[in-house]
């Protein structure tokens, strides 16, 4: 399909230093030419600021901006949630593992965005968990916490915590383990009761918070570490795990986390690296739960989003129809710290954070 981008108006400067970057009104530009590429739209409009005399183009504003196969980026996206690791996307795609890693990093860091643009105002009770995964190794197991309505089943919001190995070990485990805290450090024991605090400061609002959990002992803790009022309600983890139940709804994302992704498989060998990959992931899964897909499967319903009065239901192509800004959309620090890849796995001497100046 030929695609004509003589006719595109850029919205705003892409520099960020740009005065005309947040507000674009009297923001005056030139077309500067064309460039040629390989893949569709083959000749790409171009543009000079006259403000800031920076040149940009119409794949400035694009998901696709500075990919070489921007075909992957939709593929990826789905084969992401169904349940392929990266691999097996490479295998199924042709391309190099990197690069499909990479499609994801971006994926990630644009959902983190896409998620924090569109973020409702809880008016339902939230149902908070946590799912446990492993990073780098089984000896460095870590925990997803969670938190989605309970009328709408809308992804409110997830961090992590890095967690001690425990349960059933041989002697040579218990070794090893204690050789490995010894040299790269023990998991802060608070970090449950820390991250689940965090969680709940990153659902939108600032009124009474009615919060469902299970029996976990640090939740009451968190929730006083938080500038906010809650009331807890708590429902035992015995209890039947049906539609009936109060925490049914973080039960089913669960499910789906562990049926969609490869990487929270409980027995499995394409855990995360690092816990930064996980949570990209499911930064993915958080946007397709919210916004793609139908409330069930077999009788519809609408999406979360939907439930909650926000918009209609999204293809991915919607999604990804635009490139996201960080530096228009202020994330939150703890979601700064997902977009920048800091979060840090112990025993990697090396971590690449993204520091790239002009792509995303």
């Amino acid at each position: 399909m030929r695609i004509d981008t003589s006719a595109f108006r850029p919205p705003f400067c892409p520099n960020e230093h740009c005065p005309f970057h947040v507000e674009s009104t009297a923001w005056r530009y030139n077309k500067a030419g064309f460039y040629s590429r390989s893949y569709a739209p083959k000749r790409v409009q171009r543009f000079r600021c006259l403000t800031c005399s920076r040149y940009f183009s119409f794949q400035t504003f694009q998901t696709t901006y500075w990919l070489k196969r921007p075909d992957l980026l939709p593929l990826v996206f789905h084969r992401s949630l169904a349940c392929s690791a990266f691999r097996q996307i490479a295998r199924e795609t042709r391309a190099a593992p990197a690069t499909v890693m990479r499609l994801t990093e971006r994926l990630g860091r644009h959902c983190l965005l896409f998620q924090h643009l569109h973020r409702p105002v809880p008016e339902e009770p939230v149902v908070v968990d946590g799912f446990e995964s492993f990073e780098y190794s089984q000896f460095h197991p870590c925990h997803f916490h969670v938190a989605v309505g309970a009328v709408s089943h809308f992804f409110y919001a997830f961090t992590d915590s890095e967690l001690r190995r425990k349960g059933r070990m041989t002697a040579a485990q218990r070794k090893k383990r204690a050789f490995l805290e010894a040299r790269y450090g023990r998991p802060d024991p608070k970090s449950i009761e820390k991250e689940m605090a965090e969680l709940v400061r990153l659902i939108p609002g600032h009124g009474l918070l009615v919060v469902r959990s299970d029996e976990h002992p640090g939740y009451p803790r968190a929730f006083r570490r938080v500038d906010r009022p809650v009331r807890h309600e708590v429902t035992s983890s015995k209890e039947p795990r049906t539609k009936r139940n109060p925490l049914f709804p973080v039960n089913l994302l669960d499910l789906l986390v562990r049926h969609g992704g490869a990487n929270h498989k409980r027995e499995t060998i394409a855990f995360s690296k690092r816990r930064q990959n996980g949570a990209e992931r499911l930064a993915i899964l958080q946007v397709w739960r919210n916004f793609v897909k139908e409330f069930s499967e077999r009788w519809g319903g609408g999406t979360p989003a939907q439930r909650v009065g926000m918009m209609k239901k999204l293809a991915v192509e919607d999604i990804l129809r635009g490139r996201l800004f960080p530096s228009r959309i202020r994330l939150p620090e703890r979601l700064e710290r997902y977009y920048r890849r800091r979060t840090w796995t112990r025993l990697l001497p090396r971590q690449r954070t993204h520091r790239l100046l002009y792509a995303d």
